[in-house]
C-alpha cells in the first residue's frame, strides 16, 4: 500500500466540497440540488465512477470549473468520490442538501482553503483516508478577533 498527498486546484473566489458517494446517479442528483438551491451559482461537478466503466463522469453550468473538477478527479483517482467547485455562493447553502442526497456517504470538506487529499492507493485501486484542509493554528482568537469574525458574518450576510 502506498500514501500519497493530492493538493487540489481551486480557482480564485471558488470554494470546494469533497465527498463520497456510492451510486452512479449521484452526479446528477448533486446537480439538480445546486440548480435547486440557488439560482445563480456557477459550478462544475465531477464524481469518480468505481465500478462499470469506471469513468469520471461530470456536470455543471460553468465549462470552466467544471474542467478543473475533472482535472482533480483524475488526481485525486478514488471511486466513487465527488468533487464540486462552486462560485458566487457558499458551501453552507448546499450542504444540507447534499448530506440527504441518499447516495452521499461521507463529505469530507467544504472550504475555500488550500486543500490535500490524503489517498491510499492499493493493487486494487485508492481511496480518500482524510483531508489536509488550510493551515495550522496561528493562536486563539483576541476580543478583535471576535470583532473581526462577527463583522465578516455581518458582511456577507449570514448574520443581522
Amino acid at each position: 500500500m502506498e500514501f500519497k498527498s493530492v493538493p487540489l486546484e481551486i480557482p480564485e473566489e471558488c470554494n470546494l466540497i469533497l465527498g463520497q458517494t456510492h451510486f452512479i446517479k449521484t452526479i446528477e442528483d448533486l446537480y439538480e440540488i445546486m440548480v435547486g438551491t440557488s439560482a445563480q451559482v456557477k459550478f462544475g461537478i465531477a464524481f469518480c465512477e468505481a465500478s462499470g466503466p469506471c469513468l469520471i463522469r461530470s456536470v455543471g453550468n460553468d465549462e470552466t470549473l467544471q474542467q478543473v473538477t475533472i482535472r482533480n478527479a483524475q488526481a485525486i483517482a478514488a471511486g466513487h468520490s465527488f468533487i464540486i467547485l462552486l462560485r458566487q455562493a457558499y458551501p453552507i447553502n448546499f450542504l444540507n442538501a447534499i448530506k440527504q442526497c441518499q447516495e452521499v456517504c461521507t463529505i469530507y470538506c467544504a472550504t475555500a482553503n488550500p486543500v490535500e487529499v490524503i489517498v491510499a492507493e492499493t493493487a486494487q485501486g485508492r481511496g480518500i483516508l482524510g483531508v489536509v484542509d488550510g493551515f495550522l493554528p496561528k493562536g486563539v482568537e483576541s476580543a478583535e478577533d471576535v470583532k473581526a469574525r462577527q463583522d465578516l458574518l455581518r458582511r456577507i450576510g449570514y448574520k443581522l
